[in-house]
């Protein structure tokens, strides 16, 4: 038997500004995909936006994991959410020692078939992060401790860039889908045009200078910091960046100020491995 599963991954942004456009947009990029799994970060607290979003896509079941802190002190608490089709047969957090992050990870049944499906949003940091590679090595050996030969899934907002030794240590355990599929990332998966009409005057200034102290140029950084990654268990059917358009009637509103990934994987019977 080879069943298939669809998963997905959004950074959806805790700034309510123009939420009631954003919150349609995201609604009809994700009912769109259908996914059997939500990896949400940046879900805002206040107004419980995960349980909200999995109501209007039917996913009955939510695992809500909110930070202890307030990660750059901006604005409401917020935290990171898996919906999901398919009951929980265990659900767990990860403290991740930084910003208040946590990492959290459910197993499902799928076709009788268990699997674990991971979702983090990891230190922010431009540049190199002594703190997110401490960060993703505790990931790394939480997911070890699993009985061996459990199909995983891996997915988030990594903030780090494909060059950067984080992700060289999440590709030394496991495969990047999008690279996999289309033989390297996303060009980039934030910053979105959202992230223009957002900021005032004061606060684009401040990430000019930012990024021109990071990046020596002028130029609007962009850099893909989002990825789902697979345990060898998987064989990848399709992997695409999602939430991409605007608004209709208002070409700098978008679903948030990152792209979404969706993979669709297909079970790797073990006679094949």
């Amino acid at each position: 038997m080879t069943s298939r599963i669809k998963v997905v991954t959004i950074n959806i942004l805790f700034e309510l500004d123009s939420w009631a456009q954003r919150c349609e947009l995201l609604v009809k990029g994700l009912a769109a995909e259908h996914a059997d799994l939500i990896g949400i970060q940046e879900v805002n607290l206040q107004e419980n936006t995960a349980k909200w979003l999995a109501e209007q896509l039917d996913m009955p079941y939510v695992y809500l994991v909110p930070y202890t802190a307030l990660p750059y002190n901006l604005g409401p608490v917020y935290g990171a959410a898996i919906l999901s089709r398919h009951a929980f047969i265990h659900q767990e957090a990860l403290d991740l020692k930084g910003q208040g992050r946590f990492a959290q990870r459910v197993e499902i049944s799928v076709d009788d078939r268990s699997l674990i499906f991971c979702n983090g949003h990891y230190y922010w940091q431009p540049g190199h992060s002594p703190q997110r590679v401490a960060q993703i090595q505790l990931l790394l050996n939480w997911l070890a401790d699993l009985p061996a030969n459990t199909p995983t899934i891996a997915v988030g907002d990594f903030n780090a860039t494909p060059n950067t030794t984080e992700m060289e240590m999440m590709r030394d355990r496991f495969i990047s889908t999008y690279a996999a599929f289309h033989g390297q990332e996303p060009e980039y998966t934030c910053p979105t045009p959202l992230v223009k009409r957002r900021h005032n005057i004061v606060r684009r200034i401040l990430w000019k200078f930012i990024n021109l102290w990071r990046n020596r140029t002028w130029k609007l950084w962009r850099g893909t910091l989002d990825y789902i990654y697979i345990s060898p268990h998987w064989q990848v059917c399709n992997c695409q960046v999602i939430l991409t358009e605007p608004a209709r009637d208002n070409p700098a509103i978008y679903p948030s100020d990152h792209f979404g990934l969706a993979a669709e994987l297909q079970w790797v019977d073990s006679t094949h491995q």
